[in-house]
């Protein structure tokens, strides 16, 4: 988990790098490839719960699929329609962000490479990728990438404890409650949970 966080920060500061010299293809795919190592926290966070091997097996398939590991790139747009809590931030996650998630992948081809698509219609990078797409998705993955703080052995372990029914509401209040008695979450942090998973 640590990193993928501390890759996912390297690749946001090399998509800064390449947005100011105005290397936009680059940028926003970099950007993107960051997202996707930022997206792998929640996969492992699953994959250290799991105790079967058939679910360890399917976890792993969603850690290597990038349409998987790059939702939070939906989240500001998601944020800025007014999502507020867990169930309305799932929706990247879900079939109906898939569409969206798909999208994001096929820019981060398009930015890296070129190719005939259709009629003989030739993508260029640097003819698909403009400043202002490239801007947007360095701007999220960078402020991303802050967020993520590394992973304790402590941390972990009360995931591990709490968790292991799956993430549900009363789960998510208790390891909450369990974090804040540890000293690893401040004292708010439960009232914060608690209406985040209003509608879980």
């Amino acid at each position: 988990m640590n990193a993928s966080a501390a890759n996912a920060e390297r690749l946001a500061f090399d998509a800064q790098i390449l947005l100011k010299a105005a290397r936009y293809p680059s940028a926003a795919s970099l950007a993107i490839l960051s997202l996707e190592e930022s997206g792998k926290m929640s996969i492992l966070r699953e994959l250290a719960t799991s105790l079967r091997d058939r679910k360890t097996t399917e976890i792993w398939r969603r850690y290597r699929r990038h349409t998987e590991k790059n939702y939070l790139g939906l989240i500001p747009d998601l944020v800025a329609k007014g999502a507020r809590t867990l169930r309305e931030l799932g929706k990247s996650l879900l079939d109906d962000g898939l569409a969206d998630r798909v999208a994001l992948d096929i820019v981060k081809q398009l930015g890296f490479y070129t190719d005939c698509c259709g009629d003989a219609h030739w993508s260029i990078p640097a003819e698909i990728i403009d400043k202002d797409l490239a801007h947007a998705l360095v701007s999220v993955a960078t402020r991303l990438a802050k967020t993520v703080r590394p992973m304790s052995e402590a941390e972990l372990e009360l995931w591990v404890m709490h968790m292991q029914g799956g993430p549900t509401k009363e789960n998510l209040l208790r390891w909450a409650t369990a974090m804040v008695s540890a000293g690893l979450k401040p004292r708010g942090y439960v009232g914060e949970m608690t209406r985040f998973t209003a509608d879980f």
